[in-house]
């Protein structure tokens, strides 16, 4: 009988450490941003450097709030991104890049893992925070993308902010696009630098309910000529989530989109097996050539990679065991 009483008593007991270790997974909910992949030197000057790291922190402290308190991947992704798009130092709403014509045009993509659901717009000029919009399609029409004058006109039967064009000038854009046009004149337009293919803004998130979502934003490829679209609104390259993982992109558009690179993340990860680190570095070693591109991502457990093959990646992550990191280079 006592022996009974005591394989009945350790058996209650496994069963209420594996229902607590259950419940610990479901609670747990991870996010990682990234504020855009590229020729970063590491003679950015410190008081640059600590800029970036300030904004960086800053827009992680948003999704984590939102984490903490229970709420949803996708809250917490677009209030991540909208923290990255109010910062002038990233090129997305306020810093985003000039046009070939003078302007400012912006795309972004937002996803819901849990149902497939999704939203785009590309080449919005007067929406404060583009990924509230790409939201707003996702939520409030039968569409996933909206683009130009389309866009414009959804936005008008929203809430979203608005503003004037010139409200993401920013001076430091300005020269760039200045030496765009240099090249230009000089009949190098096909000979794009570095520093004006990259620059993305996203965010990815688990939430306690075990769901995931992404959301990428940008102002696009400094001097970019009429109508020019990159992976950024085009789901499945750079933004894509799905009950497997949430993926956001951030390089060379162009690129990117060839390879659909977000979506083949996740398809490897779930018809190969592999794990989100794996497949992460099939895409940036087998698909892309070196320079090319970075990643972030989470999957459904929880695990988070920021991985590139870019010289650095402006990136943080955050999770409910409390582990936080914020980087720009591969060593620091």
């Amino acid at each position: 009988m006592r022996l009974i009483l005591f394989v009945t008593s350790a058996l209650a007991l496994f069963l209420s450490e594996l229902n607590s270790t259950v419940h610990a997974q479901q609670s747990k909910w991870s996010l990682a941003l990234h504020g855009g992949a590229g020729v970063i030197s590491k003679d950015l000057p410190d008081s640059m450097k600590q800029l970036y790291y300030e904004g960086l922190e800053e827009a992680l402290s948003v999704g984590e709030e939102i984490l903490s308190e229970g709420g949803s991947a996708l809250e917490a992704v677009e209030m991540t991104v909208r923290s990255l798009e109010d910062n002038p130092l990233f090129n997305a709403g306020r810093g985003a890049v000039y046009t070939n014509e003078g302007t400012h045009e912006l795309d972004a993509a937002i996803m819901d893992g849990s149902t497939l659901a999704a939203g785009a717009i590309t080449g919005v000029t007067t929406v404060k925070n583009p990924i509230s919009l790409a939201r707003n399609v996702m939520t409030d029409s039968r569409h996933v993308l909206f683009s130009g004058a389309g866009a414009e006109t959804f936005a008008d039967q929203t809430g979203v902010e608005r503003v004037d064009n010139s409200y993401y000038d920013t001076k430091r854009r300005y020269e760039q696009w200045k030496r765009a046009q240099q090249q230009s004149n000089l009949g190098k337009e096909n000979v794009i630098p570095d520093e004006y293919k990259y620059g993305t803004v996203g965010a990815v998130a688990l939430d306690k309910d075990g769901k995931l979502a992404a959301a990428t934003s940008t102002g696009g490829m400094t001097n970019k000529r009429f109508g020019r679209v990159g992976d950024v609104p085009i789901i499945g390259s750079g933004t894509f989530a799905n009950h497997v993982a949430a993926i956001s992109a951030t390089g060379w558009g162009e690129q990117i989109m060839k390879n659909v690179s977000a979506n083949t993340i996740a398809n490897y990860m779930e018809f190969n097996g592999s794990t989100l680190e794996e497949a992460m570095d099939f895409v940036l070693t087998e698909r892309l050539n070196p320079g090319d591109a970075g990643f972030i991502g989470v999957d459904h457990e929880g695990n988070i990679s920021m991985q590139m093959n870019t010289v650095g990646m402006f990136r943080g992550s955050i999770d409910s065991h409390g582990n936080r990191t914020v980087m720009i280079w591969e060593n620091e």
